[in-house]
């Protein structure tokens, strides 16, 4: 346990060490391009637990963000219940979250748990995903819950 503690402080510097690529200001992780998960389908990701990119030919619009689908029934349902399908914290990664910060992610590092979806940073020094998923997760829930509620709204 006490290597899983030390594993994760160093994590947690690493990704505060990393904060040229955080984004702040933002409840959203979105570019100028206003897409939301950078053009990968929110139905895929819950309800298959598969990343895949959506097509411009299946798009929704949800507060003022544009979602990409691979179909139209995927479309359809993200339309009749969107809140449903939103990722958590925003899109950012869930651990950059729980220590504290906000930073894109690879759309492909991903959780699913208990009908809800995490995103997660991977870069050379730290696989995000691997680290949420050696912990135990009602811990990293409540710091990261916790810390959601200022980071949204910086």
């Amino acid at each position: 346990m006490k290597n899983l503690f030390k594993t994760t402080v160093v994590a947690i510097a690493l990704l505060m060490g990393t904060m040229s690529i955080a984004q702040d200001k933002k409840a959203n992780n979105i570019d100028d391009s206003k897409i939301g998960l950078q053009g990968y389908s929110p139905v895929s990701y819950l309800d298959m637990g598969l990343a895949q990119r959506g097509s411009k030919q299946y798009k929704s619009i949800h507060n003022k963000v544009a979602y990409y689908f691979t179909s139209a029934e995927q479309k359809t349902a993200f339309e009749n219940n969107p809140e449903k399908y939103m990722p958590q914290y925003g899109g950012y990664c869930a651990f950059g979250i729980y220590a504290g910060a906000k930073f894109r992610v690879d759309p492909n590092k991903f959780v699913v748990s208990n009908g809800k979806y995490y995103l997660f940073l991977n870069d050379v020094e730290v696989d995000a995903k691997q680290l949420w998923v050696s912990e135990k997760e009602s811990k990293l829930l409540a710091t990261a819950n916790k810390n959601w509620k200022s980071l949204k709204t910086k």
